[in-house]
């Protein structure tokens, strides 16, 4: 039996990653939270002819709580999306205060979940939920995660495209952060490795593609949201990954955004001296069993890590201070 719940079922992200949740037969309970339309939602989703269970609940009546008891993974989308000129930063005043009640829920409610946070900006909402979890004294860092898989996903696509490969068979780390510079595709490791040819301004507007990859949706959806439906993908395919290495599947391995101790910030290396990185990393039926090195890095990449280091330093201790500045 695993337990699912989405908080913030109802969104954008929300609908379709609850979709997946609901086709994969991993899953055997779907409970869904949002501040509006849930029941419908999981009433719509109950009619799909797969055997987990799906129940929606409201903030009323201690919906909150009774969507979180008994689960065993729980995935935050929620909060607002972004807009035409916004960036994530911009996001932080609003879905701060979404992820820091979520996130006291849980702590109350299903301590022992993996929490896997997609809630922007993920640099700044993962240490914001692991506050409020150590405010609470149940803070397991081993299972916390920030959702990057978006970027990966983005890397597969776009070198399958360039190498004319499946990229569903493209595997490339991406680390750092979930957000612009912080955002690191490590090329070079790519499983369809890129022509020789291929550097320069070619490589420079990869990179950026990667980076930047959710302004591109933002324009062309035109003021009608963001990326939605491939975050819904990207959710998904996480938290079937957390699910079936709790499972007890093996070798397990993915990018994700997690705390580091000074032991992990050792074996990851390269400069990394921030608490919360996304990298590689080997899941287990505890969540993170091990936090891996970036390997072996080209000067380029050295150089995009360097960058991406003090964005994250401003973006944690953001999220931090969120939870610990005296209140007015």
């Amino acid at each position: 039996m695993v337990k699912a719940v989405v908080l913030g079922a109802a969104g954008g992200i929300g609908q379709p990653l609850s979709l997946l949740l609901k086709a994969s037969p991993l899953v055997s309970a779907l409970a869904l939270y949002d501040i509006v339309n849930t029941p419908g939602v999981a009433a719509d989703l109950s009619h799909i002819a797969t055997p987990s269970k799906t129940e929606g609940f409201l903030p009323p009546d201690d919906g909150l709580a009774k969507a979180l008891t008994g689960a065993d993974v729980v995935v935050i989308p929620a909060g607002v999306p972004r807009k035409p000129g916004m960036t994530r930063d911009d996001l932080f005043k609003i879905n701060a205060g979404i992820v820091r009640d979520l996130a006291t829920g849980i702590a109350k409610t299903c301590p022992k979940a993996f929490v896997l946070v997609i809630s922007n900006p993920v640099n700044s909402t993962v240490p914001i939920v692991a506050e409020v979890l150590k405010k609470h004294s149940v803070f397991d860092p081993k299972r916390l995660f920030g959702v990057t898989t978006l970027d990966v996903v983005r890397a597969s696509t776009f070198v399958g495209e360039i190498t004319k490969t499946d990229p569903q068979q493209v595997v490339i780390p991406v680390v750092g952060g979930h957000s612009g510079v912080t955002i690191v595709p490590l090329l070079s490791q790519s499983s369809a490795p890129l022509p020789s040819s291929f550097a320069g301004a070619e490589l420079d507007a990869l990179i950026h593609r990667i980076q930047f990859g959710g302004d591109e949706v933002v324009k062309a959806k035109d003021g009608a949201g963001s990326a939605t439906l491939s975050m819904a993908y990207a959710g998904a395919e996480f938290a079937l990954k957390v699910i079936r290495a709790a499972k007890g599947e093996k070798g397990i391995i993915a990018p994700t955004y997690v705390y580091l101790d000074d032991a992990a910030k050792s074996l990851v290396g390269n400069g990394v001296d921030v608490d919360f990185f996304s990298t590689n990393v080997e899941l287990g039926p505890d969540g993170v069993k091990e936090i891996k090195s970036l390997g072996s890095l080209t000067d380029k990449e050295k150089a995009l890590v360097a960058a991406a280091i003090p964005e994250l330093k401003t973006n944690i201790e953001k999220g931090v201070a969120f939870i610990n500045a005296p209140k007015l």
